[in-house]
């Protein structure tokens, strides 16, 4: 979908659906420039609302008025923005997501969204173009791929109304991000019985020569030379074989350092042996959407041409139940040498995850940052719209946080404190794959933490947020696409 920007007046857009947002009204008399502009034009409709009370500016309040001859849109959706002085890139970003997927149930439909004059300190014009270009890619994008009657479709074109000072380049960004994002939702969304290893690969391979990045893909004889027991035990249960996935961004030019982002791609998880509960099972398509984010992000970060070197991997496996599943007692070798005591067996992203951080550090990696929907444990700790972060080094996951703040997206540290890891010291390994019942997203990551050396490391636990199990007036169900902002944003710290 084309999104292009503009700042013409508002009663002279030509879309099928206007969307304007506007603040917290204090009284009729108190409206907002664009809500007077529009008032002239809908000759006192919007003054009688607001005088009446059906509109007040709450945060993610809708009102549509289907009939509005004053105007060359042939319909208008406004939309609250709460009170503008304590507006936030999340709080906007809510509203007009709300506003987005309220209008996108029909097909061939035009939209243009107008935001001026916001006067916000914590959002800029910038900020607020961009976040609307996302809102315009991701709101009208549902879960229901394989429906015959899809419940939402695509815009067929965007405009975003915004002050002078709102450049074209914001618009642009923000269409790539929601189209990065829309990415990774589609591949969280897709069933195991279409996205496994291979295909996600392929996949991949596709978007690198679509967007120009290099690509490699390491089958399972690459797998077993390099050594990648841990992954390799995993995927010995499906007859899916597994793949590993390397993705390059040669922004920042030959001998620059390079940040790799390593994703979890278990793409369908039964537990294996320690097989999960059929409630538990019922999602599990999803236990591969920090591969997937990654992807997303990679895809992005080489559309926007970052001047930086950024280094993607996926590591791809099923994990499945059947005689040559790996056991509880084994004990596996990982690439790095380290020996692994198998005690649950539905504690296997850690374990691929493992093969792939070391082989990050392997390839020169100087940052890394991994993401996995790796614990329940977080999700406990931290409900289902935060991701934890846990961390070897202060200033990269300081640097890593500040980069969600600017995404709008919510991530909390967690402690990573000695004593955890002295949870998952093993008798007969030098550790065993899990701890005890608590603190069980701590251990997870200090158990990652021994496959990244010295390297400054970030670890995302996004069990809870990369997955929504329903819909809401602002978020489809399904795959959100979390992080993939936060990545980019991180990516951008270091060019």
């Amino acid at each position: 979908m084309d999104i292009n920007a503009t700042n013409g007046p508002l009663a002279q857009t030509e879309a099928d659906w206007l969307i304007v947002g506007y603040g917290t009204i204090d009284s009729a008399e108190s409206l907002s420039t664009p809500l007077l502009e529009l008032d002239t034009a809908l000759d006192g409709a919007i003054h009688r609302l607001a005088t009446s009370g059906d509109i007040t500016g709450k945060l993610g309040e809708t009102h549509l008025l289907a009939d509005v001859p004053g105007l060359s849109a042939s319909r208008l959706l406004l939309v609250g923005l709460g009170t503008t002085s304590e507006l936030t890139s999340r709080k906007l970003e809510k509203a007009l997501v709300t506003a987005t997927r309220r209008i996108s149930k029909k097909t061939s439909v035009s939209v243009a969204i107008s935001l001026p004059g916001l006067s916000c300190d914590a959002v800029s014009d910038e900020d607020a173009a961009n976040l609307a270009a996302i809102a315009i890619q991701v709101g009208c994008v549902g879960q229901g791929l394989y429906r015959a009657k899809p419940a939402r479709h695509a815009f067929s074109t965007g405009t975003v109304i915004s002050s002078a000072q709102a450049s074209d380049a914001a618009v642009n960004r923000g269409s790539i991000l929601g189209q990065a994002i829309n990415l990774t939702r589609e591949l969280v969304n897709r069933t195991a019985m279409e996205v496994y290893p291979e295909t996600f690969a392929d996949r991949a391979a596709a978007a690198a020569t679509e967007f120009g990045l290099e690509c490699e893909i390491l089958d399972e004889n690459r797998l077993q030379q390099e050594r990648m027991g841990s992954l390799l035990a995993v995927a010995q249960g499906s007859v899916k074989p597994p793949r590993v996935v390397v993705l390059k961004h040669n922004g920042g030019g030959d001998g620059a350092p390079a940040l790799a982002i390593c994703g979890k791609g278990v793409t369908f998880d039964s537990g294996g042996l320690s097989l999960k509960s059929n409630e538990g099972m019922k999602t599990m398509k999803c236990d591969m959407a920090g591969a997937a984010t990654m992807l997303g992000a990679m895809t992005a970060i080489a559309r926007l041409n970052l001047p930086v070197n950024v280094i993607g991997l996926a590591g791809l496996v099923e994990n499945m139940p059947d005689g040559n599943s790996f056991k509880l007692g084994d004990v596996l070798t990982a690439r790095n040498g380290t020996t692994i005591e198998v005690l649950n067996t539905d504690a296997e992203g850690r374990l691929v995850l493992a093969d792939v951080l070391a082989y990050a550090v392997d390839l020169g990696a100087e940052r890394l940052i991994d993401l996995a929907t790796l614990t329940g444990a977080c999700v406990v700790a931290l409900g289902e719209e935060v991701t934890g972060t846990f961390s070897n080094c202060p200033d990269w996951s300081q640097a890593v946080g500040q980069a969600a703040e600017r995404a709008g997206e919510l991530a909390w540290p967690m402690p990573m404190h000695d004593l955890f890891g002295d949870l998952i010291k093993s008798d007969v390994a030098d550790i065993k794959n899990v701890g005890p019942r608590w603190g069980g997203a701590v251990t997870a990551a200090k158990f990652l933490e021994r496959f990244v050396d010295s390297t400054p490391w970030v670890h995302l636990d996004i069990a809870g947020p990369s997955f929504a199990s329903s819909n809401k007036p602002h978020r489809e169900g399904g795959g959100t696409g979390c992080m993939v902002r936060t990545l980019v944003a991180a990516a951008e710290s270091l060019a």
